[in-house]
């Protein structure tokens, strides 16, 4: 049994998660000055990505403390080819603002001449970003609509063992409708609302210093509905709830346990597969780009592989029916980090 939480502040007065578990909304009140950690190892961020059958983009602004981000990825699934250039901001420690909602408040961002906007205008929100150096000095402008219906979300609050003070209090809001254009260089490229969705990775926390994470997403329509699913798994103590979820017409089917099996020593090769406890979620997935990065400094390490491609298989919704997927566009990731 998974538990769903009630309403009330995330955090108590010793900076100890309240309730864990999940919730299909933003039903618990996270303010950064309850948190009873260092300020170098608070970490919060708002990470968009927006797909299209053909091309995609993700956005990144992260206040990790001892280290901020501005981050920007633009993928060509038909070449294939991705570019990804980051801003860093040297101990930021709360000056970037980052909003204590998913639903509301600003994100104004500049370091040189890059600037991010992610910003809550009516009926969704808007992107905007001015990147004049990306991709050695093609520039990239981006200005995005997403439309955000009142749909279930996946919401979650994760303890870790033997450190009371840490935490991970996340948001995967998926299936946005997109409209917009991002120009690369003298390239234009359109998004419209029938085949670009998008997904809003929301997250505030204190983590231990060492994890290994599993991640996926995906965002379409399938069968002529939003459809769309979050799987993961890999730190904390979920005990009390898993993430993995899937969605139709912004309504939520909880699912419980789920493994990715990656094929050993390639992640852009052979087909990944994800299955379930419980049978209710076996999916194949064709990679297609590898977004891969590694930072390593002593004592901060970073191994990504965000892994682009399309996902086949089933998904058993909560009253029983089977949604059959095919070649639905998403990712999966496996990211080991020290930090």
């Amino acid at each position: 049994m998974q538990n769903v939480m009630s309403p009330g502040p995330l955090l108590d007065a010793r900076g100890h998660l309240v309730e864990a578990g999940w919730a299909p909304s933003e039903v618990k009140s996270y303010q950064r000055s309850a948190v009873r950690a260092p300020k170098f190892r608070l970490k919060e961020w708002d990470y968009y990505c927006v797909l299209t059958p053909e091309y995609g983009i993700a956005l990144t602004v992260a206040d990790n403390g001892y280290m901020g981000l501005l981050g920007v990825s633009w993928l060509d699934f038909t070449t294939p080819r991705e570019v990804t250039e980051n801003v860093m901001l040297p101990f930021p420690m709360g000056k970037l603002g980052l909003p204590s909602s998913a639903d509301s408040g600003d994100v104004v961002v500049s370091k040189g001449k890059a600037r991010f906007e992610f910003r809550h205008v009516d009926g969704g929100r808007r992107l905007i970003v001015d990147y004049p150096a990306f991709d050695g000095g093609k520039g990239l402008h981006a200005d995005l609509f997403l439309e955000s219906p009142d749909d279930d979300r996946m919401v979650i609050a994760t303890p870790f063992p033997k450190a009371p003070r840490s935490f991970y209090y996340n948001q995967k809001v998926n299936c946005l409708p997109a409209t917009g254009t991002v120009r690369v260089g003298a390239q234009e490229f359109g998004f419209a609302s029938e085949d670009a969705f998008g997904v809003l990775d929301w997250g505030r926390g204190v983590w231990t210093y060492d994890n290994t994470w599993y991640w996926g997403s995906a965002s379409g329509l399938v069968n002529g509905e939003r459809f769309g699913f979050n799987i993961g798994y890999g730190f904390g103590d979920t005990a009390a709830a898993s993430e993995n979820i899937a969605f139709v017409n912004g309504v939520a089917h909880k699912l419980d346990r789920l493994e990715f099996e990656i094929p050993q020593g390639t992640y852009d090769g052979a087909p990944w597969k994800f299955s379930s406890n419980d049978g209710r979620f076996e999916m194949k997935f064709e990679p297609i780009i590898d977004r891969a990065a590694t930072f390593d400094v002593g004592v901060l390490r970073s191994i990504q592989h965000q892994v682009f491609g399309r996902f086949t298989g089933t998904v058993v919704l909560d009253g029983g029916t089977a949604v059959e997927v095919r070649d639905l566009l998403g990712f999966a990731e496996e990211v080991r980090n020290r930090w």
